[in-house]
């Protein structure tokens, strides 16, 4: 039958595959921007653009090789802030302005995992989306 092939996966122990999302960061240099944290109850999606509005980057729990329930945790939120920050921190990123929108658990540690890389915050505000009258009432109860 022959020897038996063992095939060693190259890299280290990495969490979720961050080195790989690191691999590919644009080579465009921008010193402001905007960060995008959309937090659901099912995912964190990180959206990164420039000061007109174009998206550079983008990451999400998802894409960093959390699956299920795991990717609407706090860490996982985190991992893709510091995810995010990395790149920006490569793209020369000096400050940004960060916009929240969703009220997932992956909202507070992402934006604080992105702070911690070093980028400077000028202003956050908090987009999400918020029914004027809310879903339609039921019908009255006949007795």
């Amino acid at each position: 039958m022959g020897k038996k092939r063992i095939i060693k996966k190259k890299g280290g122990s990495d969490v979720a595959g961050t080195s790989r999302a690191l691999t590919r960061v644009p080579k465009k240099k921008v010193a402001a921007g905007t960060l995008n944290i959309l937090a659901t109850f099912n995912n964190t999606i990180l959206t990164l653009a420039d000061t007109k509005g174009n998206a550079i980057i983008a990451a999400s729990s998802g894409a960093l090789g959390f699956k299920g329930s795991r990717k609407s945790t706090p860490f996982a939120a985190a991992k893709v802030g510091e995810v995010i920050g990395e790149k920006a921190q490569q793209m020369g990123m000096k400050e940004a302005t960060i916009v929240v929108r969703g009220v997932g658990p992956g909202r507070e540690s992402a934006l604080r995992a992105f702070a911690g890389k070093g980028i400077a915050i000028t202003k956050i505000t908090d987009h999400t989306p918020v029914p004027f009258n809310g879903p339609r009432a039921p019908k009255e109860r006949r007795v």
